[in-house]
């Protein structure tokens, strides 16, 4: 079982201000935590003494406070509904992609010995960290698993959990607080940067997933403050994820390595490995390096437990296993066919207006394979209007190949928008679909918010046709209805020997 946190002297949340409450009196009674560069004689959390230093933020070190003190009660209630999601349709995914080739060869190539941690690649076992890599893997392979603040956190966060939970004997409710603990710092991290990463080469679930799984794993693993900031400081190190890799085997290969990392991460920290307590806002630590046009807001208080980022950015539900970048394009096509009965031969040309960035993230016009083919809107927009939907049957190399699907692509049109959301970086207003027909008529369909995500979630019943499909799709024999109502109230588990029962059952 995971091992009592210690309580420490600082307040839960809200540390600002308060010297008393933070824990951080400096020598002479003054306070360090509200920015002030560390005097001569200035400790870190351990006890030892640091070096003066070059800025005034502690944002590593403020927000393994966050994540030690941070219990399932903390949670506001609105958050809850959003992590059981998470939690579902993440082992959703995990299992429609457990027989991918990415799958496959990662299992092949790391041979892991046998451990405590179940693979459902070949329901065999293996450490918690390689079965975090591999089942992450499997779970993003399809790209069909949510999405939510630019990135993939619960496809990640999640199998990092489940491993660690079955080591650890932790509970449901512990996974789920730790869940709470991987998002809201990973969203800690996204909110400092004005500009776009995915126009600067990385991709957020690789870079951030290893801050957010190895925040995850602390939290389940009871670290006090110094160790979780060791943690932090450990993953820091470990991000990675290129942009260039979409539309490759690569690209789900990055949320498996950053699950695996935040698994170190945690146990490396402690054992005694060490960082540096400020790793993600030194001048040459993780965040500067990151940063497109180097504005990243190193400055202002760590929001984390105090202004909640997932109760309101929740979890955006993928109805199409495909780049969330093409969803609200993908809606509209469908929109159209739904109030017109449109069929392909009646399509002169299609015209897609999306945002620069997600145009640029849909890097391919003429897909040849599948992994391309989650990468082009060319293709979904043609997969609609032929097939009428753009699900697991049309990601397969014979649909990618066929004829009529190739000729229909070169008749799609991407146009960028230079308007952008205020409240949504890197997205337009809403994405349109225009299509025009043969005999002269254009057909017009604006989407602004997408099916699945916080403002237009799914229904139950629609969350749960998804699992019925991924899990037909995975081969897997267990009767779907007790798993997804088990995964839906994770938070009452005793722990993961419940779901796993029932995936063999």
């Amino acid at each position: 079982m995971p091992r009592p946190r210690p309580l420490g002297s600082f307040s839960r949340f809200g540390l600002a201000g308060n010297p008393r409450a933070c824990g951080l009196l400096e020598p002479g009674g003054t306070c360090n935590h509200s920015g002030a560069l560390n005097p001569r004689g200035a400790r870190n959390l351990s006890g030892a003494p640091v070096a003066p230093r070059l800025h005034a933020m502690r944002l590593t070190e403020d927000l393994a406070r966050f994540v030690a003190d941070l219990r399932f009660e903390d949670l506001p209630s609105g958050a809850l509904p959003f992590i059981r999601i998470g939690f579902t349709d993440t082992f959703a995914t995990w299992v429609a992609g457990r027989h991918s080739q990415e799958a496959r060869l990662l299992r092949a190539a790391l041979e892991p010995a046998p451990g405590a941690c179940r693979l459902l690649v070949d329901q065999g076992t293996a450490s918690a960290p390689d079965a975090a890599c591999i089942n992450a893997t499997a779970a993003h392979a399809l790209d069909y698993d949510d999405a939510a603040q630019r990135g993939h956190i619960s496809v990640v966060v999640v199998p990092a959990l489940l491993a660690e939970a079955q080591v650890l004997g932790a509970s449901g409710r512990q996974m789920v607080a730790s869940y709470a603990a991987g998002y809201e710092t990973w969203a800690e991290l996204m909110r400092r940067e004005p500009d776009h990463y995915h126009n600067h080469s990385w991709h957020p679930t690789g870079v951030f997933g290893s801050l957010a799984a190895a925040a995850a794993c602390a939290s389940l693993r009871g670290l006090g403050a110094a160790q979780t900031c060791h943690a932090l400081a450990i993953a820091a190190s470990q991000s990675a994820g290129l942009i260039a890799n979409f539309g490759t085997m690569t690209k789900p290969y990055h949320a498996g390595r950053a699950a695996q990392a935040g698994v170190m991460a945690a146990r490396l920290a402690q054992g005694g490995y060490t960082g540096t307590p400020d790793a993600l806002e030194h001048p040459k630590g993780l965040m500067a390096g990151l940063s497109p046009a180097g504005r990243v807001d190193l400055a202002s208080p760590v929001q984390a437990g105090r202004d909640w980022k997932l109760p309101v950015g929740g979890v955006n539900v993928k109805k199409y296993p495909s780049c969330f970048a093409a969803h609200r394009s993908i809606d509209g096509m469908l929109g159209l066919i739904q109030d017109t009965d449109l069929t392909p031969e009646q399509v002169e040309k299609v015209e897609v207006t999306i945002s620069r960035r997600n145009r640029s993230t849909l890097r391919y016009a003429q897909p040849q394979t599948v992994p391309e083919a989650k990468f082009s809107v060319q293709f979904a927009m043609a997969a609609a209007l032929i097939a009428r939907g753009c699900g697991l049957m049309e990601l397969r190399e014979e649909f990618v190949l066929r004829a009529d699907v190739q000729a229909l692509m070169r008749r799609v049109e991407v146009l960028p928008e230079d308007r952008e959301d205020a409240t949504r970086p890197g997205e337009a207003p809403e994405d349109i679909v225009t299509v025009h027909t043969r005999d002269g008529r254009a057909l017009t369909c604006s989407v602004d918010y997408v099916r699945g995500g916080p403002e237009r979630p799914l229904a139950t019943g629609e969350l749960r046709t998804k699992f019925n499909d991924c899990l037909a799709h995975g081969g897997l024999q267990a009767a779907p209805g007790p798993l997804f109502d088990a995964l839906m109230s994770i938070d009452t588990l005793p722990g993961t020997d419940t779901l796993y029962a029932l995936a063999a059952s």
